[in-house]
């Protein structure tokens, strides 16, 4: 099971920082992602890391501005987003990746065990 939370309302230019907590056996060993969803729209893809945490990726629209990190110990994975904008504003979820999905890291069909989502509003 993954619980995400730290989302909120917040204006343009500021930051937030996300965290995803995952039981064990959902998170060891696992490649995770985060995703968005923003009203009438389709699902899209963040920003993915690596198990050891060394290897990310990020989604053209949020390089530079959102950083993706995980804490093993913790199980947990962070996302800390800085200057905010308002097309940032979407639901935002975390999911665990499939493994052998690796080269989709894009698609949410790569993903499974999806959170709950946590509310990102930024107002201009």
């Amino acid at each position: 099971q993954l619980q995400a939370s730290g989302g909120g309302l917040v204006q343009t230019g500021s930051s937030l920082r996300l965290s995803c907590v995952a039981s064990g056996r959902i998170f060891s060993g696992y490649r995770m992602g985060w995703f968005r969803q923003a009203p009438g729209k389709e699902r899209e893809f963040v920003a993915t890391i690596s198990l050891d945490g060394v290897i990310t990726a990020y989604a053209d629209s949020v390089k530079g501005r959102f950083t993706i990190s995980r804490d093993n110990a913790k199980n947990t994975v962070y996302l800390q987003m800085n200057s905010l904008k308002p097309e940032d504003t979407a639901v935002y979820f975390c999911a665990r990746q499939i493994p052998g999905y690796s080269a989709n890291f894009r698609y949410p069909g790569a993903y499974d065990s999806w959170g709950q989502g946590t509310q990102v509003t930024v107002s201009s």
